[in-house]
């Protein structure tokens, strides 16, 4: 049954057009199956009712024309119930319903199951036979799995307008695909699709006895794509940090390397032409990258592709036809399978109002370097064809990771207006974002600032800010091939420490593993994300952790301001173990700079509180650190079971959560009992509805990407701490995410701050 059931999805998926697939379908399923009827019908949420899409044993002249309603027999008890209906005598039912233009008479036996995609029925599916009989188990398991797997073709139909009537609707509007945020902002625009005039993917192999000549294509092809990537870095050199240009030294050294050009010059030698050579070669190293456990070496495979097809055009002198066509006067999204940083650098700046990558993560190139640009981007819509989205007028939220697909004039009107609202709205706080962050009624609220490549950047764009609540070393790792000295550590941290000396710079220890790989160090897991990541690893390569704590501590000499986090802390011991390390580094450090006469003070030692154990053992844990720090991104992934970059159980993703913000109070009242200092340096922090709630529960020091903190600071100084304290009891109470958020976007509203609530504002 599970062969026949395959052979059923992968001959449906074939056929264009939803009409001639759902008609396939019913037939195949009616012999497979070896009843005497198996029908469909589609949700008609605008009109309330279920329309017959395609039968095969009923009258085939009811097809479209025969519509029940959501709450009528036996179609209506199955879509309104949202589970299977087995039933041995259908006309016996006291919900059947006659409707005698569908034929069906002589059929007893009935079992129907609905098509649900994302919690909305879209449909319900039935097979009928004549003969009295209740429908077995694997009967019923067979049409329940097929519901589910049709679900999809229905969705991507109605997306691409493919409906097999013009009365269907089977999406509420406006149409919307998720996918996980990669870079911040609102855009409208059309989609785009890089078109490479030559893919490697697509190309036949050939032959050729010329070897000299193809060694020679080969090579100037290559130095042609080096010679076009160092103008792409180039022309970046002004625009982004040093840091982020560094993303293209990826592909400097895939070119230079000997390994790359010797395999493909033999199979030029082999008697393959350079084309498909290259192809050979590139198709065995992305199938190595693909096939890795690791998700940011998975990536490296786009890279090596993009790399690829570059190379190729060069060599068939076809360079530059993949941007042809961009509309001239209309802002365009670029929609590309795997989008790449180069893909990305060469587009036309003045047409790009974002991006879409059908793969990728928010760790990718593309979305580093679409943040730096500060380009909206919505990165892994895994689950949407990429044609869906060719020539089509795009709405992207690059907060949420929604995408909105064909725009009619009302819909488009509405997200216009939002990105006018928020432009207008953001103009309005940069213009008094330097004012002091101090509320309503005179609390002084610290805000800092959450960074990693380009922190003194970072640190420029709000004066007011107190420092680096979270310094992320580890993104200098990522972008690296190898484990940085302790030289290369200490000239990177001694830059930003010293360039705020009055100000705290708090760095977290190396915290990678999880969905912060390092393509040189592979970890492979069946689950990274309770695997071994964090203070783990580094703990286990005490070697690693000494390094770069003393490349912290030698950055610090003649200073005072360097603050030592250490993530992903889950029992006491751990600190005891690495505060050990800390005291051994420490003592090292300050001998040699007594022996230059130099002072080394000596560093605040913290903790992140992201792992749920650490909520009942905060007592023991506040006599060991001088700090918190909450990190409730992870926190909240914990302590819900939920990974957000999962489209599938994204959705569950919210810090807003009952049990997350109890979390959070009680960490609040643990630290003011222990007198710790507590910061909040999750993204609730940037947002504003997030800011309201922590303020109310006491926390007065913030820490957010850069691009909050004006937006925070507005929301702080229009915010009144006695008012939101009474409202607190009022949050906790709330039973859901959804009932917190109302509750607090009316308090919003009421302080005339309702132009930050929108997707992704709150």
């Amino acid at each position: 049954m599970l062969t026949s059931l395959k052979q059923i999805i992968q001959e449906v998926s074939k056929i264009p057009g939803l009409d001639p697939a759902l008609a396939r379908l019913v037939s195949m399923v009616k012999q497979t199956m070896k009843v005497d009827s198996c029908s469909i019908y589609l949700s008609n949420y605008s009109e309330g009712h279920l329309v017959l899409a395609a039968t095969d044993g009923l009258h085939p002249d009811a097809i479209g024309n025969v519509k029940i309603g959501f709450y009528e027999g036996l179609i209506g008890l199955v879509g309104d119930r949202e589970e299977p209906l087995n039933i041995e005598d259908a006309p016996a039912h006291p919900r059947f319903k006659h409707y005698p233009e569908v034929n069906e008479d002589s059929y007893h036996a009935f079992i129907g199951t609905p098509i649900i995609y994302q919690r909305k029925v879209l449909g319900v599916i039935t097979m009928q036979q004549r003969e009295s009989r209740r429908f077995s188990e694997d009967e019923e398991a067979f049409l329940v799995t097929l519901a589910a797997q049709i679900a999809l073709e229905i969705v991507n139909a109605e997306m691409r307008g493919d409906t097999p009537s013009s009365q269907l609707d089977t999406t509420l509007s406006p149409r919307t695909v998720n996918g996980i945020p990669g870079s911040p902002g609102l855009a409208i625009g059309i989609g785009f699709l890089v078109n490479f005039k030559h893919d490697l993917a697509q190309l036949l192999p050939r032959k050729s006895s010329d070897t000299k000549l193809q060694i020679t294509q080969y090579r100037d092809a290559v130095h042609l794509t080096r010679e076009q990537v160092a103008q792409l870095s180039s022309e970046l050199n002004d625009k982004l940090p040093e840091d982020v240009r560094g993303i293209f030294q990826l592909y400097h050294q895939l070119l230079d390397a000997n390994s790359l050009g010797r395999e493909v010059e033999q199979e030029i030698h082999q008697g393959w032409d350079a084309a498909t050579s290259l192809k050979f070669v590139i198709e065995r190293y992305a199938t190595r990258f693909e096939n890795m456990e690791d998700p940011y070496m998975r990536e490296r495979a786009v890279d090596i592709v993009d790399l690829s097809n570059r190379i190729l055009n060069n060599m068939l002198k076809h360079e530059g036809d993949h941007f042809a066509g961009i509309p001239a006067d209309q802002p365009c999204i670029l929609v590309a399978q795997e989008v790449s940083a180069p893909m990305l650098a060469e587009f036309p700046r003045e047409r790009l109002a974002g991006i879409i990558s059908i793969k990728g993560s928010n760790n990718s190139h593309a979305a580093i370097l679409a943040r730096a640009m500060g380009v909206p981007a919505v990165m892994g819509l895994q689950r949407v064809s990429i044609n869906l989205l060719k020539s089509k007028e795009l709405f992207i939220d690059g907060y949420s990771g929604e995408v909105v697909v064909n725009l009619d004039p009302t819909v488009k009107a509405d997200y216009q207006q939002l990105i006018d609202e928020e432009e207008a709205l953001y103009k309005k706080i940069s213009d008094e974002g330097d004012k002091p962050t101090v509320t309503e009624d005179g609390q002084k609220i610290s805000l800092l600032v959450n960074a990693g490549l380009t922190a003194n950047v970072e640190m420029e764009q709000f004066k007011q800010g107190e420092g680096i609540g979270l310094y992320r070393t580890e993104i200098p790792f990522m972008m690296r091939q190898r484990f940085p000295s302790e030289r290369e550590q200490c000239e990177l941290y001694k830059s930003v420490l010293s360039s705020h000396p009055s100000k705290e710079i708090t760095m977290r220890t190396l915290d990678v593993g999880g969905d912060k790989p390092l393509s040189y160090f592979p970890i492979s897991e069946d689950n990274p994300f309770l695997g071994w990541r964090g203070i783990r690893l580094t703990l286990d390569h005490p070697d690693i952790f000494l390094v770069q704590v003393r490349a912290m501590l030698r950055a610090s000499i003649g200073l005072t301001n360097l603050h030592i986090l250490l993530p992903m802390i889950s029992s006491v011991s751990e600190v005891d173990e690495a505060k050990r390390l800390i005291k051994q580094a420490f003592l090292e450090v300050k001998e040699e700079a007594m022996a230059d006469n130099l002072m080394l003070s000596k560093p605040a030692v913290g903790i992140m509180l992201e792992v749920p154990s650490v909520l009942f053992q905060l007592d023991q844990l506040a006599e060991k650190v001088d700090f918190f720090s909450v990190g409730t991104n992870d926190l909240t992934q914990y302590l819900l079971a939920v990974d957000r970059n999962n489209v599938r159980v994204s959705s569950l993703y919210s810090s807003y959560h009952p049990s997350v913000l109890a979390a959070l109070n009680q960490i609040r009242q643990s630290a003011a009992l222990n007198k710790v200092p507590v910061t909040v340096c999750g993204e609730l922090a940037g947002e504003p509805l997030g800011a309201v709630i922590l303020m109310a529960m006491g926390f007065r020091k913030l820490s957010m990407n850069a691009h909050s903190l004006r937006k925070i600071n507005w929301v702080i100084r229009n915010t009144n701490i006695k008012t939101i304290e009474a409202l607190l009891p009022e949050i906790l109470a709330q039973p859901s995410p959804e009932h917190v958020r109302i509750l607090l976007n009316k308090y919003l509203e009421s302080k005339h701050l309702g132009g930050l609530i929108r997707a992704g504002a709150g």
